[in-house]
């Protein structure tokens, strides 16, 4: 894969666990996405339980340039998983090194790899020996440090381990995701790197990813939380102009659709927008009567009713 088709310029949608499903990934994609990295993949999942692990790294032609994230604590086991989605032709893999999470880090995976450089050193080495026999890029992703503030030291370290291009939010793992992410910093590493380096933290607007890239440098954005509910952003953010309450519920319209048509049963994806529904409607006059009465149904005709009568309650 070119990395000028992954880095310049573009933008990206982060990989967030339990939100950006196959059937969010297509609308986003429908909305300009430039780049897609999958939800991420547990190693110890792909080696002990495939089935149900690689359904989530599972994406479609329409979504490429895509990646499939894995996230683990062992050399070795890292290693082994990247092989094993080998056969799904991912456009590149990306490692997480930056998930704060108490069940992630209690593992000894994502951001708590950062109080060990090395071990993560050692795991970005071994994946990438994988990849590089069939020419995918490897890409890691990361926080600003665990408490301390340890970024470009670390980022210099996976560099020199094989990584082909970085991501950093920049956040410490003990900030989670609150304060404000430090773009400075993104600059700092950005100048200390000979490969490409993806920003990541508080893109909400057109206007912040512009001035991420003006402030920072970052050769790509990455957008994270927030996307939620705003998965017209992508589109906003290329036409520098805002979308109408038409276009935003026929968007919304299209997503419930797609959610059925990936389910296991139409119901399921039923189930499975409600959490998009909450942050598409959240702030609106309303929007929570709207949501505690769809936790009660399942006929999308019946949720299509609902939400136009509360748009053109809030927008006619």
């Amino acid at each position: 894969m070119n990395l000028h088709k992954l880095i310049d310029g573009k933008i990206w949608l982060a990989p967030l666990a339990g939100y950006t499903d196959f059937a969010f990934r297509q609308i986003c994609k429908k909305m300009g996405a430039d780049v897609m990295v999958s939800e991420m993949v547990s190693a110890d999942g792909l080696i002990y339980n495939y089935d149900r692990s690689i359904s989530y790294a599972q994406f479609n032609d329409f979504q490429r340039p895509f990646g499939i994230q894995l996230f683990g604590s062992e050399a070795k086991t890292m290693a082994a998983a990247a092989q094993k989605i080998l056969p799904l032709q991912p456009d590149f893999v990306d490692l997480n090194m930056g998930c704060p999470v108490k069940k992630v880090v209690k593992r000894g995976a994502g951001s708590a790899l950062m109080q060990t450089p090395q071990k993560a050193a050692q795991i970005t080495s071994s994946v990438k020996k994988v990849l590089e026999k069939v020419g995918i890029p490897l890409s890691v992703k990361f926080r600003a440090g665990w408490k301390e503030v340890t970024a470009i030291e670390f980022a210099q370290r996976m560099q020199a381990s094989g990584a082909d291009m970085l991501c950093l939010h920049a956040r410490t793992q003990k900030q989670m995701f609150s304060g404000k992410a430090d773009w400075q910093l993104i600059a700092a590493v950005k100048q200390k790197l000979q490969i490409p380096l993806i920003g990541n933290g508080d893109v909400v607007s057109a206007e912040s990813a512009h001035q991420l890239f003006q402030t920072s440098g970052c050769d790509s954005v990455m957008i994270g939380r927030g996307i939620y509910g705003k998965p017209w952003l992508f589109r906003e953010i290329k036409q520098k102009k805002l979308l109408s309450a038409l276009q935003k519920l026929e968007i919304i319209k299209q997503h419930l659709q797609l959610a059925q048509e990936h389910a296991s049963r139409p119901e399921a994806g039923i189930k499975e927008m409600r959490k998009h529904l909450a942050h598409y409607t959240k702030g609106l006059t309303g929007g929570s009567d709207f949501r505690n009465s769809i936790n009660r149904i399942t006929d999308k005709k019946i949720i299509v009713e609902k939400l136009e009568n509360l748009f053109e309650e809030n927008y006619e």
